[in-house]
């Protein structure tokens, strides 16, 4: 395909006001017929020539092999010429998703040399998402004519939630250096239940800790050390319906919520603890069974990639119901979603239910939105309006959460941003207490 290049719209724009300026000046009428001429034997003999050209471009795409939901990407394009010098413009068919710059891209070409080509892309939406071929426009010899070509492969490429958090959990574990996150870990020597090791005395152990048979054997105090207790298991119950397609930023809050699963999922098992997930609000509700091992989050992370939020309305009671009769065990059950006062109707006797044999943690997701209608001052009527109604639908929220606090419900109120480290916040929390 042959599309006019700038140059060949510029020279016909050359000569058409040179056509106008013939009419006021009959004399040089011929020279305008000329130049006329001239141009299109140019423009037909340099048509042939890109003709010719064909396919003289091979490209090979380069991606990254994993696809965090929102962090921006390097895509790189090698370009390898055949036997001519070659210059134009490449043109990647990214997933119309994605958020991508610098497009297109101009590149030079030496015969029988090869370039490089990079572009930043963003993944916005998780799931699998395809390329297609990529589009060159290679400037004919003459430069009149951009000759159009796809080259290259199609390709699919999986976009997961955004597991960053988890990658910087780990190395600041090994660091000892958790507070950067804002991860409260306080560690409380000797006070778990499960006997971890031996050793020697230090000046705040408590005498109840003291092996007296290793003391004697060894003729120094020697102190017996325990760890949490392991081998809990955590379920999380992750409503997927219509609340859950609200952004504040550039995630949506179904996409802060599967982070911060992801990330106290890391936690709960290097501690040794088991964790499963299941749905509702969903159209074919999935559950995933408790298991153990860190090498389970990339077992979690190809079983959540492509969940999507829906239309639906959540109906606790229903969810509930059915993560009884698949979770058996005692857990801690993390149910991840945003409240509404309206819910009461099925969230009170889901709760119930679940409380019967489970411990129960809910965390509500708390609109951004709302805070900065709250801190924005009034100016007229409708601004009233809206800071009435936010601080009537706050209140509500308040009576409503405190109301499971009052039932024994464990309740974690935050921003969806801020949900990852407040979530693992509270399970380190009731992991010191002895709840869980």
């Amino acid at each position: 395909m042959l599309l006019p290049h700038r140059n060949l719209l510029i020279l016909a724009g050359l000569w058409l006001v040179c056509g106008i300026a013939a009419v006021w000046l009959p004399a040089a009428l011929p020279f305008w017929q000329i130049g006329g001429g001239a141009l299109l034997a140019a423009m037909l003999a340099d048509g042939w020539l890109a003709r010719t050209i064909g396919k003289p471009l091979r490209v090979e795409r380069r991606t990254a092999q994993i696809w965090p939901v929102g962090v921006e990407q390097t895509i790189r394009l090698r370009l390898s010429s055949g036997g001519r010098a070659l210059r134009g413009q490449v043109h990647d068919r990214y997933p119309p998703l994605f958020a991508a710059a610098s497009q297109p891209q101009p590149f030079r070409l030496d015969s029988g040399k090869w370039t490089e080509i990079a572009y930043h892309l963003t993944p916005t939406e998780r799931g699998e998402h395809r390329f297609g071929l990529v589009q060159l426009r290679i400037v004919s010899p003459f430069r009149l004519w951009l000759s159009q070509h796809d080259a290259g492969e199609a390709e699919a490429v999986r976009v997961f939630p955004n597991f960053a958090r988890i990658t910087q959990y780990a190395l600041l574990a090994t660091d000892n250096r958790l507070s950067q996150l804002g991860i409260l870990r306080r560690r409380r020597r000797g006070e778990g239940s499960d006997f971890e090791q031996l050793r020697e005395y230090r000046r705040d152990d408590s005498l109840r800790q003291m092996d007296w048979k290793a003391t004697a054997r060894l003729r120094k105090p020697i102190v017996r050390e325990y760890q949490d207790e392991r081998d809990q298991q955590i379920v999380f119950l992750l409503d997927c319906g219509q609340r859950m397609r609200s952004r504040d930023d550039a995630l949506s809050h179904f996409d802060h919520t599967l982070n911060a699963m992801l990330l106290l999922s890391y936690v709960a098992l290097r501690q040794g603890d088991a964790v499963g997930f299941g749905t509702f609000a969903h159209p074919s509700p999935r559950f995933f069974a408790a298991r153990k091992s860190v090498g389970s989050v990339q077992l979690l992370l190809n079983a959540t990639y492509d969940l999507q939020p829906t239309v639906l309305t959540p109906d606790y009671l229903a969810a509930s119901e059915l993560l009884c009769r698949q979770v058996r065990k005692r857990s801690l059950v993390v149910l991840l979603t945003n409240l509404r006062d309206e819910d009461d109707s099925t969230l009170q006797p889901s709760l119930a239910q679940l409380r019967q044999r489970h411990l129960v943690l809910v965390a509500s997701l708390r609109e951004s939105g709302l805070d900065g209608i709250l801190q924005s001052p009034v100016k007229d009527f409708d601004d009233a309006l809206g800071y009435a109604a936010a601080i009537e639908y706050r209140r509500a929220r308040h009576v409503q959460l405190a109301r499971l606090r009052a039932e024994g419900v464990h309740v974690l109120d935050t921003s969806p941003p801020q949900l990852p480290v407040a979530l693992v916040n509270q399970y380190w929390a009731m992991k010191r207490s002895g709840t869980i």
